[in-house]
């Protein structure tokens, strides 16, 4: 199955838009949001465990990344409350589940073999940092060769410099409403600018977005 898989397009979707799918697991469900190949994928997705419901325990053939954006969730290693960000390195395997439900940001199979530093950071206690542009702070979660990922915090009227896209960009807005020359994306918006692209965003209203920059093929 492909699903914006071609890495050298833009792609924007608005998940509050894309229905709920049912995943191998009873009460396990996926709103796919880009998708090369068929239940072992490189995916971006949002998953919602119903309350009580587990997934088998499964290998990260390419890693994977998450965010928590409602509820817990867990594995046998830990608790992850909402506004958790963590990293499970290429060749990692866990059995997750939540028992009061829960709603995450997902990425699989898109790592590096040689980035093997799991990461695990509650970003509800930051740590925050400004940046060169007032109004917009920074909160780093991970780093490896070209790739950085980050959480932006805007707010209101902030405005971001006119930049371009060395490596790409993927963003995806957990509050408040992102703009740029292109669009407008509300909370629950996916959106994917390829290397080499270029815009210049910022928020009238202030917003929360996760970010990746640096990891599409240039």
């Amino acid at each position: 199955m492909k699903l914006n898989a071609d890495l050298s397009q833009r792609a924007v979707v608005n998940s509050n838009n894309v229905d709920w799918v049912a995943s191998p697991a009873p009460g396990v469900w996926r709103k796919p949001l880009e998708r090369d190949g068929d239940e072992v994928a490189r995916l971006t997705s949002i998953v919602r465990y119903d309350a009580g419901c587990s997934f088998p325990e499964h290998e990260h053939g390419g890693g994977e990344e998450f965010f928590v954006l409602e509820g817990t969730f867990e594995d046998e290693f830990g608790v992850y409350p909402k506004g958790t960000y963590v990293k499970n390195p290429v060749g990692t395997k866990h059995s997750p589940r939540s028992n009061n439900g829960c709603i995450l940001w997902v990425k699989l199979r898109h790592m590096h073999p040689d980035d093997q530093q799991s990461v695990v950071i509650n970003t509800v206690e930051g740590p925050w940092e400004n940046t060169l542009f007032p109004g917009v702070q920074i909160c780093r979660l991970d780093r490896f060769l070209t790739t950085d990922t980050f959480l932006l915090k805007w707010s209101p009227g902030a405005t971001y410099a006119f930049h371009r896209h060395s490596g790409g960009e993927e963003i995806f807005v957990l509050e408040g409403t992102l703009q740029d020359e292109l669009g407008v994306y509300p909370a629950g918006t996916w959106t994917r600018n390829p290397d080499g692209s270029f815009h210049k965003p910022f928020s009238p209203d202030g917003c929360l977005i996760l970010a990746k920059i640096g990891h599409l093929p240039t």
